[in-house]
């Protein structure tokens, strides 16, 4: 097992499946010569040459729309967009055109194309480079959304989202490229199912839900519930579409509680989705109704004590689950830290 920073797991994956499969390529703005704005793509354009790893103009609809027609023809892209927030300049090749043309096509052309986007805040981007808009694509029927938290996660469900024959948003998180973690060996050919969670932390007294940045949130706040005597389960969505529910429902029925946190706003968020599926799943085993945390319902201010506290750090993250904890008449559960 190798010990890596989020990026070079990133960075890992992409040479494999470049030098795995000569369909594959790379487009997206500066990934080449610059290494790209978050040096995923570093040494790629020396390896690999101009031809597999492609340098786009400024103009996100038409780059992601030449990696629609490359897939439609056999190719297998990853398109690098900058930030999720320009996304939005190719919402429609993205939603009209990617999602729908295997259905259109009646499954005879299909579009094999990963996008590659980091999204969330906390690094004083201010409000329009500081968004979460994953659960806008998650809402569509046709594209896969993936939203690893971890070094390993984020190896091996990028390796298996190229694979994939279906277009995958692949969504990473600003602060996460700097983490580390362990991942498997080259020699093992190490992929991870779409559409499957993970029990990031075995509990038994409340579930914590979460994707991406917020997963290392909720392992922080279960470490801090420990100190309490309450035992939190943590579940690691990693793909929002396809939804594991199954796993989440399991994790519920076994502690009765649920809290399902998300750096986006929680209003038609993934929390509003999993509370009304989990309402419908465990109805007469939860103890409480889910509780939601999301980040507050605002542009993203620029100031830093702003900014911190538009974010679901751990401690709003805590105040949460200990309320819900004592909303359920667990002694010593408190009201979080001030």
């Amino acid at each position: 097992m190798a010990e890596v920073t989020y990026r070079e797991a990133l960075r890992r994956a992409l040479d494999e499946e470049l030098d795995r499969d000569e369909r594959v390529f790379l487009m997206g703005e500066e990934i080449g010569r610059f290494e790209g704005s978050y040096k995923v793509t570093a040494g790629l354009w020396e390896k690999y040459g101009p031809k597999r790893v492609r340098e786009t103009p400024i103009s996100e609809e038409g780059f992601v729309g030449a990696g629609i027609g490359a897939a439609m023809l056999g190719l297998r892209p990853v398109v690098e967009i900058m930030t999720i927030n320009f996304i939005m300049v190719a919402q429609d090749m993205v939603v009209n055109h990617a999602a729908k043309i295997r259905y259109m096509f009646g499954g005879k052309v299909g579009v094999p194309m990963v996008i590659r986007t980091p999204g969330g805040a906390g690094a004083q981007l201010t409000a329009q480079h500081s968004q979460s808009l994953e659960v806008w694509f998650a809402h569509v029927p046709g594209l896969k959304v993936v939203a690893p938290s971890s070094p390993r996660d984020a190896y091996g469900l990028l390796k298996s989202a190229i694979r994939d024959d279906d277009p995958v948003l692949f969504v990473e998180n600003l602060v996460l490229y700097n983490v580390t973690g362990t991942i498997p060996e080259p020699d093992e050919d190490f992929t991870l199912p779409l559409g499957r969670a993970h029990v990031a932390r075995e509990g038994t007294d409340l579930t914590i839900v979460a994707h991406s940045y917020t997963v290392r949130r909720a392992l922080a706040v279960a470490d801090r519930l420990a100190q309490s005597g309450f035992q939190a389960e943590v579940v690691d969505l990693r793909s929002l579409r396809p939804l594991d529910v199954d796993t989440v429902v399991e994790s519920v029925r076994k502690t009765s509680r649920v809290l399902i946190a998300e750096e986006g706003w929680a209003t038609f968020g993934i929390g509003a989705e999993l509370a009304a599926r989990i309402g419908r799943a465990c109805f007469d085993d939860l103890d409480a109704p889910p509780e939601r945390v999301g980040g507050a319902e605002v542009p993203m201010p620029y100031a830093k004590p702003l900014e911190l506290a538009a974010l679901v750090l751990e401690d709003k993250l805590e105040a949460a689950a200990r309320s819900l904890l004592a909303e359920c008449g667990l002694a010593g559960a408190g009201a979080g830290r001030d």
